[in-house]
C-alpha cells in the first residue's frame, strides 16, 4: 500500500510541475524576452488564463503526501519552514503579478507588475529546483552533533545557508554548491518548457526566436546534467545502486535523455506540440529518475546515526491507506473533470481570448 501511494503521489507531483511548470517558465521568458507590450500582454495571457487551475496539483499532492506519509510531512513543513515560506511569498506575487498587470492602462503600473510575475516565477523554479536538491542530498536529521540530538530523531531544521556553502556540511544549509546546481537545471527546464508552450499557445512575434533561445538553453542544461551526475555521485556513492540492482528503473533516466536529445531537433519540428512533449518528458524523466534512485528512501540522513526517512517508516496506519483510496477515487475524478473542462475551453491559441481586462 506504501508504494501505491508513493507512485500516485509521484505522478501528481510530476503532474503539478509539467502543468504549472509551463507557467514558471513563460514567467522566465516574460522576463527575459518580452519587449514590446503586446507580446508582454499574450505571454502573461498563456499562463495566466491557466495558472489557479494548475496549482490544484501541488494542493492535491501536498494534500496526499500529508495522508499517506504524516510523519514526512510534519518533518519536511518544519525543517524547510524558511525556503516553505519564501515559495509561499513568491507564489503570492507571481498570482498578483498576472491579476493586476492589466488592471491599469499606465505603462509604469504594467512594469512593476510584469516584474513581479518574471522576478517570482525565475525564483520558484530555482527555489523548487534547490528543494528537490535537498532531498536529494540528504539533512542531519535529528540535528545530531558530537553524540547530541538537538531535535527528536526525525526531525530537523536548515538555516537558508552555512558559512561553509558545502552539501558535505555536518549541517547544510537549504542553499548550498550542489542544490544550487539542481537549482539552475530547474530554472533552464522549466523556461525550455515554458517556451514550448508560448509557441504551442500562442502566435507571439518571438516564437521563432524562442526556438533558437530553446536550443542554446538545451546546451547548457546538458553540460549542467552531466556536471550534476558526477556532483551527485561525489556526495553519494550509492546513488545509481538502484538502477543496478533495478534494471526497469532505468527507464525513467531514458525520458529524460529522449526530452534533452529531442529538443535539440526544435528548428525542424513541424508541429508545435512536439517540442512541449519533449520538454514535459524532461520534466517527468527527471522526477522520477530522482526518486527511482532512492527508493524507498524519501528523505536521506548525512549522519550515520538516525535512519533515512523512507516509505515504511513515516507512512500512516494500513487502514488510513486503505480507507483514503475511495476518497482518492472521488477526489481524482473531480480534478480531472475540472482539468478537461478547462483544457478543451482554452483549447488552440489563446491570443484572442479576453483575460484581465478592466
Amino acid at each position: 500500500m506504501e508504494i501505491f501511494w508513493f507512485i500516485i503521489i509521484a505522478i501528481v507531483l510530476a503532474v503539478f510541475f509539467i502543468l504549472d511548470g509551463y507557467d514558471f517558465g513563460a514567467g522566465i521568458i516574460h522576463l527575459f524576452f518580452a519587449k514590446t507590450e503586446k507580446d508582454r500582454e499574450v505571454i502573461a495571457k498563456s499562463a495566466g488564463l491557466f495558472w489557479d487551475s494548475n496549482e490544484v496539483w501541488l494542493v492535491a499532492g501536498g494534500g496526499m503526501l500529508f495522508m499517506a506519509f504524516p510523519s514526512f510531512y510534519a518533518s519536511v513543513f518544519s525543517g524547510f519552514y524558511l525556503p516553505l515560506i519564501i515559495v509561499l511569498w513568491l507564489i503570492i506575487f507571481r498570482a498578483i503579478g498576472l491579476e493586476f498587470r492589466s488592471k491599469f492602462h499606465y505603462q509604469m503600473w504594467k512594469d512593476i507588475w510584469d516584474k513581479a510575475f518574471g522576478i517570482s516565477s525565475l525564483l520558484l523554479a530555482l527555489f523548487f529546483g534547490i528543494a528537490l536538491g535537498n532531498v536529494v542530498r540528504g539533512v542531519n536529521l535529528g540535528g545530531l552533533e558530537n553524540g547530541v540530538y538537538a531535535y527528536e530523531k526525525h526531525f530537523f531544521f536548515l538555516p537558508l545557508w552555512d558559512s561553509s556553502f558545502s552539501p558535505l556540511s555536518v549541517h547544510p544549509g537549504v542553499i548550498d554548491w550542489f542544490t544550487i546546481i539542481i537549482g539552475l537545471i530547474s530554472v533552464i527546464t522549466l523556461a525550455i518548457h515554458g517556451a514550448n508552450w508560448i509557441i504551442l499557445k500562442t502566435n507571439s512575434s518571438i516564437n521563432i526566436k524562442l526556438k533558437g533561445v530553446i536550443f542554446n538553453l538545451n546546451i547548457a542544461l546538458l553540460v549542467l546534467t552531466v556536471l550534476s551526475l558526477a556532483v551527485w555521485n561525489m556526495i553519494n556513492s550509492d546513488s545509481l545502486n538502484n538502477f543496478i540492482e533495478r534494471p526497469y528503473l532505468i527507464i525513467f533516466p531514458v525520458l529524460y535523455f529522449t526530452g534533452l536529445i529531442g529538443l535539440f531537433f526544435i528548428k525542424r519540428f513541424k508541429k508545435e506540440i512536439n517540442g512541449f512533449i519533449f520538454s514535459s518528458l524532461l520534466i517527468v524523466g527527471g522526477i522520477t529518475s530522482s526518486l527511482a534512485s532512492m527508493f524507498p528512501v524519501l528523505l536521506p540522513s548525512v549522519n550515520n546515526s538516525e535512519d533515512a526517512l523512507t516509505i515504511y517508516n513515516t507512512s500512516t496506519h494500513e487502514y488510513g491507506l486503505s480507507v483514503a483510496i475511495g476518497w482518492g477515487i472521488v477526489g481524482f475524478i473531480l480534478l480531472f473533470v475540472y482539468v478537461i473542462i478547462q483544457k478543451r475551453m482554452m483549447s488552440g491559441k489563446i491570443d484572442g481570448m479576453d483575460y484581465g481586462h478592466p
